[in-house]
């Protein structure tokens, strides 16, 4: 098989809103698990990090007053109900899956157990991390990389609504260079928005891929995971 076999896939929560500008799109979910449905007929191992910012952000609710631990614990919390959706989705278009949480629910998700999510993808599962690391202050961008690195991913797929990483916002310049490949190093200095700093410096410590690319293009997954040149790449 080309391109990656194991691969850690991080999804906003902002992503699964679509136009809504608040909550779950259930369109975007049903083409979430369309996209991801194809991934797991190749053959590719998947699992997931899902924000929560579509419901609650921990760090907004912290900077209007709120105690930044308890703000963080309610944006992990949201997290949970984005990955039952998820879920949810993926279940209804035959594909096997389970959320494992961070913190302990064992009423909707299973505990996260580094050993046990690595035998679900083995399974053929489709593994979705959430509750964030258990911990607050810390981001689910860094959620993300210490997943990905503990079941041994070979890449983390930065899912966003662009095409890659630009160097300034290409919603708002329309002059915007985007970078097809940039180094850990380079991400890090110029304070490019790919994924917060610790995130980075983890994947560059445990020499981790990262592809930033277009979610809202059809196919772009499986692209990705096939090691097709979509969006950036950021390795060291």
């Amino acid at each position: 098989m080309t391109g990656y076999k194991r691969v850690l896939l991080k999804l906003s929560g902002e992503a699964l809103m679509g136009d809504r500008g608040y909550g779950i799109d259930p369109s975007v979910i049903d083409s979430l698990a369309n996209q991801i449905k194809t991934v797991v007929d190749k053959g590719h191992e998947l699992a997931i990090v899902v924000g929560g910012g579509n419901i609650f952000r921990g760090l907004s609710a912290s900077a209007n007053g709120m105690d930044r631990a308890s703000a963080d614990y309610i944006g992990m919390l949201a997290t949970v109900m984005n990955a039952l959706a998820l879920q949810d989705g993926l279940e209804r278009v035959g594909v096997p899956s389970r959320v494992m949480s961070a913190i302990e629910m064992r009423a909707v998700a299973e505990p996260y157990i580094r050993l046990r999510a690595v035998r679900h993808l083995e399974k053929g599962r489709v593994v979705i991390f959430a509750g964030g690391t258990g911990n607050p202050y810390f981001t689910t961008d860094t959620t993300a990389a210490l997943r990905a690195c503990e079941i041994g991913a070979q890449c983390v797929m930065k899912a966003t609504g662009v095409d890659g990483v630009f160097d300034k916002d290409p919603k708002k310049h329309v002059n915007a260079k985007k970078y097809d490949e940039l180094t850990y190093i380079e991400v890090l200095n110029q304070g490019l928005k790919v994924m917060d700093s610790t995130a980075v410096t983890l994947c560059m410590d445990n020499e981790l891929p990262i592809v930033v690319f277009n979610m809202g293009e059809d196919g772009n997954i499986l692209k990705a995971l096939q090691g097709e040149p979509v969006g950036t790449i950021v390795k060291g």
